[in-house]
């Protein structure tokens, strides 16, 4: 179990981006958005942390991978998270999505709790990488005069 953030944070900012390491090595982006899904969830839930106000989606779209966030928060209108490429909309609580492109998927999840307020990283098949994205600039830095 990790500590991320707070809730408070998350609902400040719009939204808080994370890097995970998958069980394959692999870097992924998780974004965390604000909940505000006040239905009771029952103990077989498969979405921990989801009547805590915050949810924990891996940080792209299902069509075409296009990440909600880049950096700069996650574009959210009215409790849905909104593709910047297509437009589709994501319940920030459920992650179903039921128009555009992406319409009849669900984006994948990462297992989170909440405990007075503080956020932990619970999912066993992620290790918590850093805060913030996957650095796109990684690898040598290029010393060529030589531009396309």
């Amino acid at each position: 179990m990790h500590q991320l953030t707070t809730v408070q944070t998350v609902y400040e900012a719009g939204s808080w981006l994370f890097t995970v390491r998958d069980q394959y090595g692999e870097l992924e982006e998780v974004v965390l958005v604000p909940c505000e899904d006040t239905v009771e969830h029952d103990s077989t839930s498969s979405r921990p942390g989801s009547d805590d106000g915050v949810e924990a989606w891996i940080n792209r779209c299902t069509h075409e991978s296009q990440r909600f966030d880049t950096g700069d928060g996650a574009p959210i209108r009215n409790g849905q998270l909104i593709c910047p490429r297509h437009g589709s909309l994501f319940d920030s609580c459920s992650g179903d999505c039921d128009n555009g492109e992406a319409a009849g998927t669900t984006l994948p999840s990462v297992n989170i709790s909440v405990t007075h307020d503080t956020i932990y990283l619970t999912d066993d098949d992620v290790t918590f990488a850093h805060e913030g994205g996957i650095d796109e600039d990684e690898g040598p830095d290029s010393t060529s005069h030589i531009s396309f």
